[in-house]
């Protein structure tokens, strides 16, 4: 039983992960992954640029107005970058932070805590890893310097982001639908058009918001794809070895009981025990020890593949309740194989010569 639970965790753990994996990867960077990335537009400018855009056949792009703001105290204490040890915290405050504000939080966001109200005066939304650098918690004030104005805040929830995603992701969010107090210009990030080189797009766009920032980054995700596809392949060849290793230990497993059992079945064929008796017997055993250890490897898998998932590839994953009586049958079925083609000559064996070998 043990052999053959190891020999199955393998493979019903990279059963259980390959999808998940593949999927979580190419979600990473889906083949309508934004690669234009355009800041530095004007208030005055956004209607007749989002008509462009919609003109040249883009319809799906993000949109959102950006702040520039630095972080001067929180909880009404002023911070500095002396303040913190860690570097990435230093640089941070050091720096001015892009901000934004929407009504609806972004729906590529996923909030872990607190709540994102539409419209809610004094809150502010924090990206969970930022707060955690800083040292933030929900209920503390924090005050931007935006401008020369001062604007202090409530945090009032925390969001994911999932900075893989290509899309526009801001560190600091106010759930509102509009700021005029606050000087603003808009980004969006979009797909370009196919043939976007060959049709001037980009130079058009230049050309008539002569003002705007357009960064080109299709190179970059087009490297990115062609990485995770080259891993994709690699997961593939690994499940196919994987799945023949799993087998050559199934059988192995099988048969390095193979004189045992021939013993044992001589014996009870020598007091009387029919051949069509011993196959029930023997498929039952391979039944039941391959159901076990099915049973055990996925419970196993399971754990090892939340811990992965959670740990390692920072993903959510979920098991379905099903695995385990997927992987006893599985098992149930696989070890009866392995069984069957190991031991197929111990049942015709003649008893004389059985016996005969075990006396010798």
């Amino acid at each position: 039983v043990c052999a053959l639970s190891v020999g199955l965790l393998a493979l019903v753990l990279l059963v259980l992960l390959r999808t998940d994996l593949i999927e979580s990867w190419r979600a990473a960077t889906p083949p309508d992954a934004p690669n234009r990335f355009v800041i530095n537009v004007q208030p005055d400018q956004g209607e007749a640029f989002r008509e462009r855009l919609q003109g040249a056949g883009v319809q799906r792009y993000d949109w959102y107005p950006m702040i520039r703001g630095r972080l001067i105290a929180v909880n009404g204490k002023p911070v500095a970058p002396d303040d913190y040890a860690d570097d990435r915290a230093r640089r941070l405050v050091d720096r001015e932070f892009n901000l934004s504000h929407a009504a609806q939080m972004p729906m590529h966001n996923t909030l872990v805590a607190g709540r994102w109200t539409p419209d809610e005066a004094d809150a502010v939304s924090v990206e969970e890893g930022i707060a955690q650098t800083l040292g933030l918690a929900l209920g503390d004030r924090l005050s931007f310097d935006i401008a020369g104005s001062v604007s202090e805040s409530r945090i009032t929830s925390l969001r994911k982001v999932d900075w893989s995603s290509m899309r526009a992701n801001f560190f600091v969010m106010y759930p509102r639908a509009a700021m005029p107090d606050v000087p603003a210009t808009y980004m969006a990030a979009f797909r370009a058009p196919e043939a976007a080189a060959a049709n001037g797009f980009d130079n058009a766009l230049s050309r008539d918001f002569p003002n705007i920032t357009n960064v080109d980054v299709s190179a970059s995700v087009a490297q990115v794809q062609r990485v995770l596809d080259q891993v994709v392949r690699a997961v593939e060849f690994l499940f196919g070895f994987t799945l023949a290793a799993g087998l050559v230990v199934l059988f192995a497993a099988v048969a390095a009981t193979r004189e045992s059992r021939a013993r044992e079945f001589a014996l009870m064929r020598a007091m009387g025990a029919s051949g069509a008796l011993l196959a029930r017997v023997q498929r039952t055993e391979l039944l039941g020890v391959g159901a076990l250890a099915g049973l055990l490897a996925s419970i196993a898998a399971m754990a090892v593949g939340w811990a992965l998932a959670r740990y390692a590839f920072d993903f959510t994953w979920r098991a379905s309740p099903w695995v385990p009586l997927a992987g006893g049958a599985v098992g149930a079925l696989l070890a009866l194989a392995a069984g069957w083609w190991g031991l197929r000559e111990v049942l015709r064996r003649p008893v004389v010569d059985t016996l005969r070998r075990a006396a010798e």
